[in-house]
């Protein structure tokens, strides 16, 4: 397949390194980035570029293989989730060494349509970054996934509740992140989510209680509270209305 952007690999490589630095570098490995194969290249750099270049899956598809840090990132921007098939979904996530890398990319996963069928395949995942990609996809979901009923994210929290005793540090993060999420889509996923919460977090596993105690508190935050008081009205969803808890 031909690149329709007019770019080519070398030229993107190229505008890639002149716009990173040493100092961006130090600072994306404080973060806990792998900078072995980077350039330094903040995303305040990366989205407005891939706007430039536009849909690519061909550059897309080139710029993965490259192998630079920066380039992947910029990969999935241009990636058309459309055409995304499941094998390059397991080949690239199966690559993923910055949780950075995994959350940029899985915000593309998450609206393709085999997006279901492989949250529950990664979660699954004994791979540290390959299940955190299963729950990042989870979160980005629940904030972008706009026509999928929210009783369908039910069946996340149970992934949620069985694997929230990860204690690994890519892992519990995410895990939260999802809960979080969820719980923050609607009024109607509030109190399922909240109740995980609050079971997590009276749990005698130190993990699960660390992701209870935090999804707790942010649901149960004025301003969160309140913003989803906003979104029912705008969507007329009966503030009354609740999904069945999760057990």
């Amino acid at each position: 397949m031909a690149a329709v952007s007019g770019w080519t690999v070398d030229a993107v490589l190229t505008d890639l390194r002149h716009a990173g630095s040493d100092e961006n570098r130090a600072g994306m490995k404080r973060f806990g980035i792998q900078v072995d194969r980077a350039f330094g290249v903040p995303m305040a750099y990366t989205r407005p570029l891939a706007k430039k270049i536009g849909k690519d899956p061909a550059l897309s598809a080139a710029l993965w293989e490259t192998g630079w840090h920066e380039a992947r990132i910029l990969a999935a921007l241009i990636a058309d989730p459309k055409q995304i098939t499941p094998v390059q979904m397991d080949d690239w996530v199966g690559a993923f060494n910055s949780w950075d890398l995994c959350d940029q990319v899985c915000a593309v996963f998450a609206s393709t349509r085999y997006a279901t069928e492989k949250i529950a395949a990664y979660v699954a995942d004994e791979r540290e970054f390959v299940r955190r990609a299963g729950f990042a996809m989870i979160a980005w979901r629940a904030v972008h996934a706009k026509k999928v009923p929210d009783e369908d994210f039910l069946g996340y929290l149970h992934l949620i509740a069985d694997k929230a005793n990860d204690p690994r540090n890519y892992v519990f993060k995410a895990v939260s992140w999802a809960l979080r999420q969820i719980g923050k889509r609607s009024q109607s996923l509030h109190a399922p989510a909240l109740a995980l919460a609050e079971r997590l977090a009276a749990s005698a596993d130190r993990t699960e209680r660390r992701i209870g105690k935090e999804a707790a508190r942010e649901l149960t935050l004025e301003k969160t509270l309140a913003r989803l008081r906003r979104k029912a009205r705008r969507t007329g969803q009966n503030s009354l209305q609740s999904l069945k808890t999760v057990k």
